[in-house]
């Protein structure tokens, strides 16, 4: 039996592949909501992956984006997203990834995030560090703000909900060195580990999206936690992951922006 993360590794890559073999090529497109894309592919590379982790771990738990949850007779259950980046795999621009996550007791032990265009490999295990493609990686050393360069993403209900990100978009580009939008939050996490990036803020995202994501952060020497600085919860709704130095910087500047208690 493989552990846990070869098997997480072994998944990731072959739902990449399956991306891979579609990519910019005519897709299947359909809309979960008004801006929400699902391809035939997505639903493809889930298959490969759920087939592949419950066919070495049958007594595992699954959340995955397009085909829900699956109850778990183990105190294991993996966290999936098959694609994170589907608009910009659609329109064949080459920044999309495979999330994929170990939870046990509540907390994330396994994280791989994979980029099959690069092709580039980040992964992490509690306690174990993180690495892209078998090399130890560290966030940045930035800790001023004004130096850092900043990621972050939009609700796929952007056109229903308050503009408070388009605002805040505003905000850090005056006190930042630049923002970025990539369109995968999971690639945006990693970055952020491996210092490409020095931080990342997000409002609802999912924890398909984050969970894998947030241990390679952690892993790497960073910090993740939500807008007012509180322990990181994957199926929250707030995201800010920094290479630590800037944390409360960032966290200034979201503070009047943050979700009103629900």
């Amino acid at each position: 039996m493989m552990t846990f993360l070869d098997a997480a590794i072994d998944a990731a890559k072959s739902a990449g592949d399956v991306l891979m073999r579609s990519y910019e090529k005519p897709k299947e497109i359909q809309f979960k909501a008004e801006v929400d894309l699902v391809t035939a592919m997505d639903r493809a590379s889930e298959q490969v992956i759920i087939e592949k982790l419950l066919g070495q771990f049958p007594n595992h738990g699954v959340v995955a984006e397009e085909t829900g949850a699956r109850k778990a007779r183990s105190e294991y259950r993996w966290i999936v997203d098959p694609l994170d980046g589907t608009t910009n795999y659609a329109h064949d621009l080459p920044l999309f990834s495979v999330s994929i996550a170990l939870e046990c007791r509540k907390e994330i032990i396994v994280g791989v995030v994979y980029d099959p265009v690069r092709p580039e490999l980040f992964y992490a295990e509690k306690n174990g560090g993180a690495y892209l493609n078998g090399k130890p990686i560290h966030v940045s050393e930035v800790s001023d703000l004004g130096r850092a360069l900043l990621v972050t993403g939009f609700p796929v209900q952007k056109r229903q909900q308050a503009l408070k990100n388009v605002e805040l978009f505003g905000a850090f580009t005056l006190r930042s060195q630049g923002v970025r939008r990539l369109g995968s939050a999971a690639l945006d996490l990693c970055y952020v580990a491996c210092g490409r990036f020095d931080a990342h803020w997000e409002f609802r995202l999912h924890a398909w999206d984050t969970a894998a994501g947030s241990l390679i952060v952690s892993e790497a020497g960073g910090k993740i936690s939500d807008f007012g600085g509180q322990s990181f919860d994957p199926f929250g709704t707030e995201t800010l992951a920094s290479n630590g130095k800037i944390h409360v910087q960032m966290m200034e500047v979201l503070a009047p922006f943050r979700d009103a208690p629900k």
